[in-house]
């Protein structure tokens, strides 16, 4: 078993959801972690309501970063190694939906879906590439049941995470000769706040933002000699229809 107490951990998209959930598992574990969101405010309130669970010797920092702008995420990274001194793990969790007929679905909703869930991954990979590298650390990249099943109104959301699937199975074989783990997560339907949706009392039959959590611990766990490169996450028993 890794020992993964001291280590460092970023999480983009940190302040609610999966990756929130997330940073609590890894905290959980002894792991520091960094979460980047949209603005400052989102993203430290989420450190804070973090750090208030009482984790000893360990802490969450907020940090405020765009994962469609390369050089914003070269900032955010930058800054969690002047607070921590090093960065050993990345997930690149941070997403978003926009869905419609292909007809309908406008030029900057494709973009926007796009950069965020294509572009920001390889930004979030290049600008921690070098700590990844001296840490032998670990790269997670967080897609979708959509990135290998395609549905009607899924054009933009489809495109990007059948992308990110492939970037992270590539980037896998790229980067395990310097001793560096890539794995994707494909979950199917969470409870989160995605695209709008409030988590409700009958979400119960769905994945929990906590499963996805243990998930990334499980894999951070592992023997060095093993990689689960990609693992598709169901719910047990969805409704019938």
């Amino acid at each position: 078993m890794n020992e993964l107490k001291s280590k460092i951990a970023l999480i983009t998209g940190g302040t609610k959801g999966i990756g929130y959930g997330i940073a609590e598992a890894l905290m959980q574990e002894g792991i520091n972690v960094a979460i980047t969101g949209r603005t400052l405010a989102t993203a430290k309130e989420a450190a804070n309501k973090l750090n208030e669970k009482g984790y000893k010797n360990i802490k969450a920092i907020g940090l405020e970063a765009d994962v469609r702008n390369y050089e914003s995420q070269e900032k955010a990274l930058n800054k969690v190694v002047d607070e921590f001194g090093k960065v050993d793990f990345v997930i690149a969790n941070a997403g978003l939906g926009h869905f419609g007929n292909v007809e309908d679905i406008t030029i900057k909703e494709w973009q926007e879906t796009i950069d965020t869930n294509l572009s920001g991954p390889f930004y979030t990979l290049k600008a921690s590439l070098n700590q990844l590298k001296e840490n032998k650390g670990y790269f997670i990249t967080i897609s979708s049941l959509a990135g290998t099943n395609f549905f009607k109104g899924g054009s933009a959301y489809n495109a990007s995470k059948f992308g990110l699937t492939g970037f992270s199975q590539a980037a896998m074989l790229d980067l395990r000769d310097y001793g560096i783990k890539v794995s994707t997560i494909m979950p199917g339907s969470v409870s989160t706040y995605f695209n709008g949706n409030q988590p409700k009392d009958g979400d119960s039959w769905k994945i929990q933002i906590e499963d996805i959590g243990k998930l990334v611990v499980d894999l951070l766990k592992m023997n060095p000699r093993i990689l689960p490169s990609k693992i598709e996450v169901r719910p047990t028993s969805p409704p019938t229809k």
